[in-house]
This record gives structure tokens, sequence and C-alpha cells, in this order.
């Protein structure tokens, strides 16, 4: 996805916009082109292939096959440079224009925007809303998107579940795309004339520079819980790839969710304006220096199977705000998307007709705490983290009912992180399915079994009455816990959410939780609601 109607852009004035080295490596000019892609598969006439290192094989060895589709020129780095000049001496073919720079991926971005056109400083753009944070990016930009279109503005959206650019939809395969597509979806949206957009920006992203060159109008950040060490190595590695989102090159201001130390030490370092937020009315320990926060969360009560609350200020103001999504979180979730959106100059008074004309946070996000029955309360959730787990599990529990958990954990991720979910799971479920969840190429058994270990453990030093059982397939596990459940039960299947592919050993087996839960509702006697749209 990018404009229908590229700009042509010289290659070398584009260099020297981002103050790259503008010199090729054959003495030819550089050529005008009209876009940028990694994907050497993905060329479109006139782009250029940025030829980047792997982790196996080198971008660079697929540049003949990106020329041949249309790419003017390659952009690489010196290994990818002597790839290409040997390629072409063995086969007496001409050099293309090959740019070389130290550190292609960090140009990519940067390049993408001048190329794309993506967020030009003379022309309307879309207000661009940034979320980061281990949990409550899907659900916050779906909410931001909710309320943003309630006050009248067509929306993008670039997140975990799908990419929008108005009314057209498609599956995302990352939680963000690289850089050339961000900047090429901006440019679309920019195109299209939208006039918000909202992006779940991750660790990963930032990490890899998937949001290189790309400046949000207002980010806002979660909250930070272990989640990606096998990544980052440290929380303190994992917090700093998180803050550098919030610096003047990357945002202009921010909204900071304070309940926990993290995020009060983000809001007291971030180099951009910060609004704070407390959304835990009992938060622990209490803020640093006892310091009130911009926003509170106060007046918390049902509503439905969600929330109403209050968000006040210090000064007196407030916004009455209602969620009917399930869970004390999705509170958080609304209490961000308002204040961002208060963050990028929306009126008090205009977003409180708005939150009240369309109850925007009543949207369902496929996936996040998706409600699949009613009698017993069948829930699909994303939550994979021992954090996350423990927000889900602690917030479905019905009176006189009992809550029947089933999940597994990822292989090929923090290992660390599996006993801790086991033992969340066996302290507030009744009965615990460890099942599998996305193996990819570890021992299905060596993971469930450290999951259980963890549960049992918990159940046994501890003193619990959770029942643990190991069932697999994941089906299967998902069967079993509806064969178990009564009408005032609650059955949360957590761990994969919206996602449709399980892989086992390099192969990707159709399996989603929520067609498995709405079938064994069906086969045992309860009743389903109706599929979401997406899951089509």
């Amino acid at each position: 996805m990018r404009p229908h109607a590229p700009h042509p852009v010289s290659l070398s004035a584009a260099l020297a916009a981002i103050g790259a080295p503008a010199g090729p490596t054959v003495p030819v000019d550089l050529p005008t082109v009209t876009g940028i892609t990694l994907d050497s598969r993905a060329v479109l006439p006139g782009d250029v292939y940025a030829a980047l290192p792997g982790a196996t094989r080198h971008g660079a060895d697929f540049a003949d096959q990106a020329l041949r589709a249309g790419a003017l020129a390659v952009l690489t780095d010196a290994a990818g440079a002597r790839i290409i000049e040997d390629r072409a001496a063995a086969s007496g073919a001409d050099l293309p224009p090959v740019v070389v720079v130290p550190d292609p991926r960090r140009a990519v971005g940067p390049l993408a925007r001048v190329l794309f056109d993506s967020q030009p400083d003379d022309a309307p753009a879309p207000t661009l809303f940034g979320i980061t944070g281990t949990n409550g990016k899907t659900t916050s930009t779906y909410f931001l998107n909710a309320l943003l279109e309630a006050l009248g503005h067509s929306t993008g959206l670039i997140g975990t579940i799908e990419i929008r650019a108005g009314r057209e939809a498609i599956p995302s395969a990352l939680t963000t795309p690289e850089s050339p597509q961000v900047h090429g979806l901006l440019a679309l949206m920019r195109e299209r004339g939208l006039g918000a957009a909202s992006m779940e920006v991750s660790s990963h992203a930032l990490e890899f520079g998937r949001v290189d060159g790309v400046r949000f109008d207002v980010a806002g950040f979660t909250n930070l819980t272990q989640d990606h060490l096998d990544l980052h190595g440290t929380m303190e590695d994992y917090y700093a790839v998180k803050a550098s989102l919030f610096t003047p090159a990357r945002c202009r201001r921010a909204v900071v969710i304070v309940d926990d130390p993290w995020g009060r030490r983000l809001a007291a370092s971030a180099e951009v304006p910060v609004l704070t937020l407390r959304t835990d009315p009992a938060p622990d320990p209490a803020p640093d220096g006892g310091t009130a926060a911009d926003w509170t969360v106060t007046d918390v009560e049902p509503s439905g199977l969600g929330h109403g609350f209050v968000l006040r200020s210090p000064t007196g103001e407030r916004l009455r705000i209602r969620s009917g999504l399930p869970g004390t979180f999705n509170i958080s979730n609304a209490a961000l998307a308002t204040v961002m959106v208060l963050a990028s100059g929306v009126p008090l008074a205009d977003l409180q007709r708005a939150l009240d004309a369309a109850d925007p946070f009543t949207t369902e996000v496929p996936g996040r705490m998706q409600l699949v029955g009613e009698e017993p309360a069948a829930i699909v959730d994303f939550a994979h983290n021992p954090d996350a787990l423990e927000r889900t599990l602690g917030s479905v529990r019905r009176p006189g009912g009992r809550v029947i958990a089933v999940f597994g954990a990822t292989g090929q991720r923090d290992e660390s992180k599996r006993p801790v979910m086991g033992a969340v799971g066996a302290r507030l479920s009744d009965i615990l399915i460890v099942t599998d969840d996305d193996p990819h190429d570890e021992d299905d058994a060596v993971i469930r079994r450290a999951v259980r270990e963890g549960a049992e453990a918990a159940v046994r030093d501890e003193g619990l009455a959770c029942e643990v059982l190991e069932v697999f397939p994941r089906a299967e596990a998902i069967d079993r816990a509806v064969a178990l459940a009564r009408a005032a039960d609650t059955v949360i299947i957590a761990g994969r959410g919206h996602e449709v592919w399980q892989e086992v050993k390099g192969v990707n087996l159709s399996l989603d939780d929520r067609v498995e839960l709405r079938s064994a509702l069906t086969r045992h006697g309860f009743s389903g609601l109706s599929p979401a749209g997406i899951e089509s």
C-alpha cells in the first residue's frame, strides 16, 4: 500500500536531504526515483532497492531480481556493494547505480520519508498517534480510531491485527511494518485526505528502525512489564528502547500512564511535553514524590460487561467515559486514548459530546477480550505474558461462577516467563488447562512442562485449589474447557487472540481460537455469538 500517484524525486537530492553521502560506486548520475523497498519481491518500476544484511543472507544477493523488476538503484553497505560488483564482473553485466552508506537500515526510513513525501512540513497530513508499551497497544489504537471517527475524522490504522487506510483493510504480518511500508502507507493516507491515523509502535519496530523518519503528533505509553527479553536482554534495555520514542525527533508531545515506576520514570525524563495519566486508584508503590497526575481516573463503576468512570484534572476539568469491553485494564486503554486526543488539541467540550453520542470505547477489538459466548462467558484474549495474563484472568470472574483458563507459552521466546505464567494461571483460575501456543521449532512438550510445573508449584506451595490439566493439541484443550463449563462460569482462551495460524516445526497450521471456541460451545449445547467480520 503506497500512493497511487507517486512524485518523482532526484535520488541525489533525497540523499542530500537526509545527510547521506550521494556518491555512487560507479561514475554515473543517480536516477530520479519514485519509491523504495526492502523486499526484492515487492519492487515497483522506479524504486530504490534497499539491500540490507540479514541473519543468513545479504539483501544484495537479490539485487538482480530487484533490478529486473524495475529498480533503478541499490542502497546498501560496503559488503553488499562487493556482492553486486562481483556478480556483475562474473556475468559481464553493467553495474547499476549503487549507493553505499555505513548503516543502510538507519538510512532507509528517513529516505522513505523524502521519497514518499509522507509527512511534509508544508502540506496537510493526518494527525499521527503512536502507542507503545508492553500491553494495551492494540486496544488503545482501536479506541483512538473509534473516538476520532466519533469526532468526524476519517482514519487510518497500522497495527498487529490489520492495516487500514480509510475503508480499505488488509491483515497485518507485523505489529509495525518495515519503514518503507510505513511511509508509503502514511503517504497513501495523506493522498486520500484522511484526518488522523493511529499506529502501534512495538519495541521491535524501534529496535529495527521500522519507524525511523516518522514523527508522531502524540505518542502514548501504556506500561512496561516482562516481555521480549529474548530480544532486549534486560528490563533496562527494554525500557531504553521504548523511551527512545519520546524524543523530539520522533514525537511532538506525549501522554504517559504513570501507574508503574517505569511510566513515572519516563514522564520525568522524556524530552518532549508530557501529560501524565493515572488510571490505577491505588498504585503500588505511591507515585514518586506524590505529584498529582495531569489526569486521574476516578469514580469507577460497573456498566454492562465494562465500566464507567470519570477523568479528572487537578484544575477541576472532568470527562465522563464508558467502555463496554470487559476488563479493568480497558479503563486504562480508554483513558489513554481520551487524553491523547485531548493532547492533539481537541477541545474538552467537543470530546465529551463525541463520548456521549457514539460510545466509542465499546468498539469490538478482534482477539482482545473478545466475547464469543455469554453462558458460559466465553472470551478470547491475546494475553501472552505474565502481567497481561494476570490482568485478564483477574477481571473475568463472575459471581457464583468459576474461571476455566486455557493457555500455553510461545516457543523460541523468553523462557523465564513460562513458569511465571503457569503460577499466575493457577492463582486466578479454578481449572487451568495448559496447552500449546506457537511452539515454532521447540519441543512443544518441553514448553508445556515448564508452564505446568510453574502452576503445580504454586498450587503446592500456596495451598491453591486450582485443578491443573495438560491437554493438547490446542483445539482439544479448548473443547475440554467448554465440556467442563457450566452456564455461570467463564472460559478464557488466552495467548493467541486474533491469530489464525499456529506455527509448528516450520509449518503453519490453521487454528483460530475464536472459531474453535464457538464450535465447542455449539457442540456442548451452549450458544455462541455471531463471528466478527475480521475473522473472515
